[in-house]
């Protein structure tokens, strides 16, 4: 087809995007393009105006745009922000979302979708100002995304108007319409597992993420049987349709969790959690023995979608869940929090092209009696971290973490990439507190087990866990929910009095973590029955939603 087409213009079009990946022919496509605008009204038969057709899309998917005004994009016009650095000059955050989960609570309710106000100068400051029940029982919400974000800030058709909102334990997809009423937002469609059951052979959704496609990725955590299998399910960005798998056929990662791609270096890198349907009702240390968590991190090409490296972080790398890149999208190294241990490692390319992973954060265990595991009757033994959640600064200075097991979140200046630099912490409750039922026998950095926090007149239940920071990184959010199946078995209490949500003011000039006792969201209280609140989303994108191109 086409080799017949004698056309100066066509023949200089076809020749051009033949060597299209050489920089030395773009002048000759801006040559043909300007011809090809006042040639098209003569094109002479059907075949000339494919041909045309395929050049525009050529041209306006490979490229950045010649003429703007020519294309649906334009510089500052879609969703999100220019830059990590201009976000943080972005407004500050008014309401919030959160989902509350009712599974494992013994509460027979649908979990729903909170919205906080936190706004110090609203009436309804601190106050959940409504709530979204799902049509459906036992799915444990879990995290959110967006059906677009920065990663389509360049094109001016997208708007970021749709939640995608993942069922970790059901496989269901919700997605929620916060663009009609942002402080009420509602259903708009359902995505029912056998979607993902028969066109990807996928379960469990986690971490959802928008492309620069316009399409919309979620991770996995297993298959419909609740086997560990690491794939990606691809949603229609407009429809939300369930399109296909991401990856490759074949080429799924034992297990899954979560994910971040930058698309500069062409890479996306993937995390490991565990079987779902060993996790699903709580934590046995025999299933590490016998292989069903997970201690790598996958290397994926985002250009082919092929599966290139594994990198196993060992025994000290075991469970390693959230995972951040740098904010800059041109950095070619981040952090992956990795639970079971304790640690943080840095992740990176190394000059040969290829990716390496070092550990540079270790929490020290602490030799404790009275532990909250059945499984270890000595009831002496050494309690490690648990570091759950991990964000990092806009300007990519700070990394936080939660501590969920000793209580603790830490700060840590990033600035010596290599050589984190504890430079603030806080506890909030916790396994450790000096009147519990564990008493610390020998501790590497504390002098004395931490008191018990009192915010408002209630205690804190359970741990800090899932974290969010303000665009502007000197408020810091959190809520005590790790998992159901986990709450229960680690901080039965937090079942009966349900999760909080605080916030922690933070000095971004020397680092320093402080409690602001004035802040205080109490899900015990819910009209329902106490519920555990889980992860932090911002309308307007936030420093674990967003990727920039």
């Amino acid at each position: 087809m086409f080799t017949h087409i004698r056309e100066p213009i066509f023949q200089e079009l076809a020749w051009g995007l033949k060597f299209y990946p050489f920089l030395k022919h773009l002048l000759l496509l801006l040559k043909a393009h300007l011809k090809a605008v006042t040639f098209v009204l003569q094109l002479k038969n059907i075949e000339h105006l494919i041909f045309y057709q395929v050049y525009l899309y050529f041209h306006f998917s490979l490229c950045p745009p010649l003429f703007p005004h020519h294309s649906s994009k334009c510089s500052g016009c879609g969703p999100g922000y220019k830059s990590p650095l201009d976000a943080m000059k972005g407004p500050r955050e008014e309401i919030v979302y959160l989902p509350c989960i009712y599974r494992n609570t013994g509460v027979r309710k649908p979990d729903y979708l909170a919205t906080v106000d936190v706004d110090p100068k609203s009436p309804t400051y601190c106050k959940v100002i409504h709530r979204l029940p799902m049509p459906n029982m036992n799915d444990e919400l879990h995290h959110s995304g967006w059906n677009a974000c920065s990663s389509c800030y360049d094109d001016a058709s997208k708007k970021r108007s749709r939640l995608i909102l993942p069922s970790l334990i059901s496989s269901r997809i919700y997605v929620i319409d916060v663009d009609t009423d942002p402080r009420a937002p509602r259903l708009h469609k359902t995505v029912e597992p056998v979607e993902m059951y028969w066109k990807c052979g996928l379960a469990n959704p986690h971490t959802s993420h928008c492309l620069g496609s316009g399409q919309v990725m979620i991770s996995t955590l297993g298959d419909p049987s609740g086997n560990g299998k690491g794939g990606f399910v691809l949603l229609d960005g407009e429809t939300f349709e369930v399109l296909c798998n991401w990856e490759l056929p074949g080429e799924a990662a034992p297990f899954g969790y979560d994910f971040w791609y930058q698309p500069r270096h062409n890479v996306m890198i993937s995390t490991e959690w565990g079987a779902p349907k060993i996790l699903a009702n709580g934590f046995n240390p025999a299933d590490l023995k016998d292989g069903h968590y997970g201690q790598c991190i996958h290397v994926w090409d985002w250009t082919t979608h092929k599966h290139v490296q594994t990198l196993d972080l060992g025994e000290e790398g075991a469970i390693p869940l959230e995972i951040r890149f740098l904010h800059d999208p041109a950095a070619a190294e981040g952090y992956v929090g990795c639970a079971l241990q304790g640690t943080v490692f840095r992740f990176y390319k190394t000059p040969k092209g290829d990716w390496a992973a070092e550990r540079v954060i270790k929490v020290p265990s602490k030799k404790v009696e009275g532990w909250i595991l059945p499984e270890m009757p000595t009831f002496i033994c050494f309690a490690s971290g648990l570091i759950t959640d991990i964000i990092i600064s806009l300007d990519d200075r700070f990394l936080y973490f939660s501590n969920w097991l000793h209580g603790d979140i830490r700060q840590y200046d990033i600035t010596d990439r290599r050589n984190p630099r504890m430079v603030g912490q806080i506890f909030l409750g916790g396994s450790i507190q000096n009147d519990g039922p564990v008493k610390v026998l020998d501790d590497k950095e504390l002098d004395s087990q931490p008191s018990p926090r009192i915010v408002k007149g209630k205690r804190i239940p359970g741990s800090p866990q899932m974290l969010q920071l303000s665009l502007d990184g000197k408020r810091l959010y959190v809520t005590t929910s790790l998992y159901s199946a986990w709450d229960k078995q680690f901080y039965p209490e937090l079942i009966k009095q349900g999760s909080v949500m605080m916030r922690i003011d933070v000095d971004t000039v020397k680092g320093g973590l402080k409690l602001n006792e004035d802040f205080l969201v109490d899900f015990g209280k819910e009209p329902d029955g106490p519920v555990l609140a889980h992860e932090i989303r911002y309308p307007g994108g936030d420093c674990t939603s967003d990727i920039w191109l």
